[in-house]
């Protein structure tokens, strides 16, 4: 669960936020609403890392198509009643 601060509260005591992010975020609120994260570096860096795509998760060489030829449904229609 994230530490909450407000405005005010955040503005009065930043070394106190500064310290509750390094277990965790810390939401600043303006007026009871969420308006900004205040986020470790350690923690910044780790959303910025870059996720590997489906293909590399895989392990498939670049280049490769996937062939995909899906089941056909047969006769699944039926006749509209007006």
């Amino acid at each position: 669960m994230p530490t909450t601060f407000s405005s005010r509260d955040f503005n009065q005591d930043v070394a106190r936020a500064k310290k509750a992010a390094l277990t965790g975020p810390v939401l600043v609120t303006d007026r009871g609403r969420p308006t900004h994260v205040l986020l470790s570096f350690e923690a910044y860096t780790q959303l910025q890392t870059v996720r590997p795509t489906l293909d590399v998760l895989l392990g498939m060489p670049d280049g490769d198509d996937i062939d995909f030829e899906p089941a056909r449904l047969g006769d699944v229609t039926r006749p509209v009643e007006l």
